[in-house]
């Protein structure tokens, strides 16, 4: 429908203002919140997550893209809720121990919820208990790590090695990404998923998720 189109090209805008209404009046058309939420919003951000791994756009484009989508959001999500419509999964993110560094955390954040995940942001300097308690309180079915220094890397092995000895290994999978980590590092702590930037974040979740 051509207000579904409406949207996602209103969120490739950023244009938090008109996404809301187009929302309001896809509800108004008759629209469920679901088919709002996966053919409006979500059509639009995987618009704005192929740009930006092209190089077409920038890291603002995406932010603003972003706010656009929450503006959206706020409207669906009583509605979501009262249909009991369910994400399609939970991630826990952080930045991990002794590493301050969070800009490409929050970006693949972003890109996460823009793909209908669920998304557990726990910041940054995080412990792998706080990590691996987060996941299991939440009922998480992933854990995203992030790190920008190779003096924290070994932090990711840790959490890795913590999931095992709590016997959550395969249950609760694992994401590493951020610019000194390879996926050869990825395989030799045992993480199910490497990530080189917050669009392959995405695709790699949502492939391990069912699709």
């Amino acid at each position: 429908m051509a207000i579904l189109e409406d949207i996602g090209t209103f969120l490739q805008e950023g244009d938090e203002d008109k996404v809301s209404g187009a929302v309001k009046e896809a509800l108004a058309q008759g629209l469920g919140p679901k088919d709002v939420l996966d053919r409006g919003l979500i059509a639009g951000m995987n618009v704005i997550g192929a740009r930006f791994r092209e190089r077409e756009i920038f890291l603002p484009d995406v932010l603003l893209a972003a706010k656009a989508m929450y503006a959206g959001l706020d409207r669906l999500k009583p509605l979501l809720a009262k249909e009991g419509v369910r994400t399609r999964g939970k991630v826990v993110l952080g930045t991990v121990q002794g590493d301050l560094h969070d800009i490409g955390k929050n970006l693949v954040g972003i890109m996460l919820k823009g793909a209908g995940f669920e998304v557990v942001d726990l910041g940054k300097d995080v412990g792998p208990e706080a990590f691996v308690d987060a996941a299991v309180k939440e009922g998480a079915g992933f854990i995203g790590m992030s790190a920008l220094l190779t003096t924290t890397m070994p932090v990711m092995r840790d959490i890795v090695a913590l999931l095992r000895r709590r016997g959550l290994a395969g249950k609760i999978k694992t994401m590493v990404g951020g610019a000194p980590v390879s996926e050869e590092y990825a395989r030799e702590i045992g993480a199910d998923l490497y990530a080189f930037d917050a669009a392959s974040a995405v695709e790699r979740v949502q492939a391990l998720a069912g699709g």
